[in-house]
């Protein structure tokens, strides 16, 4: 059974996770040029404000509800497992889609190597917490 309330809030809590690890690489000046929010914003001309809105929403929305409605297909023996593979899944269409429509080139290379390692280190990270939670959420009924 589809939980859309539990994977939105896992998704939600996936993406502060990944926002204060984005916010930590910048203020200790790793990569600050790699700064998702504002490649964001500068697509649509606006402020960082809806930059970290709309990073919100495709992590809330788009990642917590796709989480949800594609688990069972998601392959791994639990949500945590299944979290990371769907994390580096959402990785691969953000370097592939995303990062070249923000001008950083395919996989981000415009940035220099890094930048695919880092990104995806995040979004395992990401992966993770998003199962974790979601196994949690008691209505669920998965096993984390």
């Amino acid at each position: 059974m589809t939980n859309l309330k539990s994977g939105f809030v896992a998704g939600f809590a996936a993406t502060v996770v990944l926002s204060v690890l984005m916010v930590a690489k910048g203020m200790m000046g790793v990569m600050p040029e790699l700064d998702v929010a504002a490649m964001l914003a500068s697509m649509v001309g606006a402020q960082i404000i809806v930059g970290w809105t709309v990073h919100f929403m495709i992590g809330t929305l788009a990642w917590g509800g796709g989480f949800t409605v594609l688990y069972n297909a998601i392959p791994g023996n639990s949500a945590a497992i299944k979290g990371i593979a769907f994390g580096i899944a959402a990785w691969l269409g953000m370097m592939i889609v995303v990062m070249p429509m923000t001008g950083a080139g395919l996989f981000g290379m415009n940035f220099g190597i890094m930048a695919p390692i880092m990104t995806l280190v995040l979004h395992v990270i990401f992966g993770a917490v998003l199962g974790k939670v979601y196994a949690a959420l008691p209505a669920t009924g998965q096993a984390a």
